[in-house]
């Protein structure tokens, strides 16, 4: 919607000038933009305004289109706790159930994210594209992050919230077995035998 408020396009259209504008990091498939637009169109977000000299289909935004679009810009990206962040998982699942210290997962993030902060800062360097220029300084602003966070759990855990991760792991196996012991004691009435 942001590349159709500057005026009508065409799908392929789209496609360029959305590549230029995100840099290299989001490559899009054609078919995902036509499907895109018509998913808008049926939406009422873009309306159709026949085809260009080259019969290309053009479309444009409409005015509930820019309403959203505007709305969409207005509102901030809320951040939430990483629940299915894999490095969190690796950290934590290594910490409850003992596989392995959690040092390990740790020690092997810390060493790929040095190694992507060491890329990232050179292509930084050497990049003359603003576009890729912003997607870097993300990747090293949260890839700094990251290192911050694993030396912080890293603490926690030697700390004992290791020990507290597997407490917590055994009572919630032993709450389970408690239900399953309780529920071998009842009839299908509900009446304990």
């Amino acid at each position: 919607m942001t590349l159709l408020s500057a005026g009508p396009k065409y799908g392929y259209q789209l496609k360029s000038e959305f590549e230029a504008s995100s840099g290299a990091a989001w490559a899009l498939n054609i078919g995902q933009v036509y499907n895109t637009v018509q998913r808008m169109e049926r939406d009422g977000a873009v309306v159709p305004l026949g085809v260009d000299d080259q019969d290309r289909p053009l479309y444009e935004l409409s005015p509930e289109g820019r309403q959203e679009l505007d709305e969409w810009l207005a509102t901030a990206v809320k951040r939430s706790v990483a629940t299915r962040d894999e490095v969190v998982m690796k950290v934590l699942m290594s910490a409850a159930t003992g596989v392995t210290e959690p040092s390990q997962p740790i020690a092997i993030q810390r060493s790929a994210s040095m190694g992507v902060l060491q890329e990232a800062t050179a292509a930084r360097a050497a990049s003359s594209s603003v576009a890729d220029i912003v997607h870097l300084e993300w990747l090293i602003a949260t890839t700094t992050a990251e290192l911050k966070w694993l030396d912080v759990t890293e603490q926690i855990l030697e700390a004992g919230g290791a020990v507290q991760l597997q407490a917590a792991m055994a009572n919630s196996g032993a709450r389970a077995r408690g239900v399953s012991a309780k529920a071998k004691l009842t009839d299908e009435s509900g009446r304990t035998k």
